[in-house]
């Protein structure tokens, strides 16, 4: 396990105006992609597309720049110490494994879809004597584009359903709700990211169910590096399992972890945090989680204490990266054979539901979320007793969010596969994949 790749630290005055030089130039480099990134313009009398004409771009130019100090100043004021910043934190810049392939998953995602889009809308002109598709560079550009809007969104949604997750914990100093630390919920940034890629969709005229086609593998993709970021900080956990599991992890408590220098830090994994508060009681030899002191059973609190690292646990982290990329090369190959507009998409639905709901079965991470801390969050202690965590029927909020979508991805199936005989008709054949 390796959390902590490098720390950068801004105690000096060069560092400090390194940083915000560094600061004022990516926003300033966001805000010039919002120039130059203005989408033509379709002229009602001639039917062609035009530049878009300086206002557009300026406004759009402003608004990418807005968006881009918004994030430098949260950044800021993390990184800084307050001498230099107001209300600074001084945490310095962690580099964390976790972000380092959250990011390249969501390079690698963005860069495939752009590449699917220009497979997607193939139209080739001869211009100068050479074939272009104009058509699909476009459009691979307008992916592109909404990568910026889907970042947005999708951090927003994965923050929010944290909050809405651990509302009882907000609900003491709801100023929390704004604070730099904290945690984000995949399917909650997957909703963000789907309403922001919605409306880009319909700001620009895009048939929506098709980007969904071209887009949704490629969020498989970056969950397959994403998870394997969760593996590296020790979130996402798995429950305790039996000592003799071949398959059992353990996650390091403080002192343990080093970074790429060999320096040892001071935090622990987030799954050690946890069970260090635990105090439940387990039996090594099975796994088996108990409420109350049994022979052979010890309470997990002082078994992870004794030992500085967590129980045996399944690396559900793990599983999930397998199954996601299994699901990403599945849909390419299904794209060859599709039928209408929206399989895919309705595909990924159904598919990641059954996935995520089969992991959750090995969850242990109950701060993700359950029907029993829900009924004890309303004060419903009777309920929840009836309702204990290591319980089957205990769903979680993920389990709970699979079950409607996948729903909605059977029914979508379903109304667009009776009309996709009429779509195939009208020119919707195999379409060509970019491995």
């Amino acid at each position: 396990m390796l959390p902590v790749l490098f720390r950068f630290t801004f105690t000096s005055l060069w560092t400090q105006l390194l940083l915000y030089a560094v600061a004022a130039g990516t926003v300033g480099y966001i805000a010039f992609n919002g120039w130059r990134g203005a989408p033509s313009v379709l002229d009602p009398k001639t039917g062609t597309l035009a530049e878009a004409n300086s206002t557009d771009r300026l406004l759009r130019a402003l608004g990418f720049g807005v968006a881009g100090a918004g994030l430098a100043w949260f950044g800021l004021k993390y990184a800084l110490p307050a001498d230099a910043f107001p209300g600074g934190k001084g945490e310095g810049i962690p580099l964390h494994t976790y972000g380092v392939l959250l990011a390249s998953g969501f390079s690698l995602a963005l860069a495939v879809a752009g590449r699917l889009a220009q497979d997607e809308w193939r139209q080739v002109k001869l211009v100068d004597g050479t074939w272009v598709n104009l058509e699909g560079m476009k459009k691979r550009e307008q992916v592109l584009d909404m990568a910026f809007w889907v970042l947005i969104g999708g951090i927003g949604g994965s923050r929010l359903l944290f909050i809405l997750v651990n509302w009882k914990d907000y609900a003491k100093d709801w100023t929390q709700v704004f604070s730099l630390g904290g945690g984000l919920v995949f399917y909650g940034g997957l909703i963000g990211a789907g309403v922001a890629a919605w409306l880009y969709a319909r700001s620009t005229g895009m048939d929506f169910l098709r980007l969904a086609d071209v887009c949704i593998p490629t969020v498989s993709l970056g969950q397959c590096l994403g998870r394997l970021g969760c593996f590296s900080a020790g979130c996402c956990w798995g429950d305790v399992a039996p000592s003799h599991a071949a398959a059992a992890v353990h996650f390091p408590g403080p002192g343990i972890a080093q970074d790429l220098l060999g320096r040892v830090g001071s935090s622990s994994s987030l799954a050690y945090s946890s069970q260090l508060e635990d105090s439940r009681f387990v039996v090594e030899a099975t796994g088996q989680i108990l409420h109350q002191a049994a022979p052979d059973a010890v309470r997990i609190s002082d078994w992870v204490l004794q030992h500085g690292h967590t129980l045996g646990v399944y690396p559900t982290q793990l599983f999930e990266s397998v199954g996601q990329l299994v699901l990403f090369v599945g849909l390419l190959y299904a794209r060859r054979y599709r039928r209408f507009h929206g399989q895919i998409f309705a595909l990924w639905l159904m598919a990641y539901a059954v996935l995520r709901s089969t992991v959750e079965l090995f969850r242990g991470d109950v701060e993700r979320g359950t029907l029993h801390g829900l009924l004890e969050s309303m004060g419903s202690q009777g309920l929840a007793a009836a309702v204990p965590l290591e319980a089957w029927y205990n769903v979680s909020t993920s389990q709970f969010i699979s079950l409607c979508m996948f729903a909605f991805g059977a029914v979508l199936l379903y109304q667009k596969g009776r009309r996709g005989a009429g779509e195939a008709a009208g020119g919707l054949g195999p379409t060509p994949s970019a491995a």
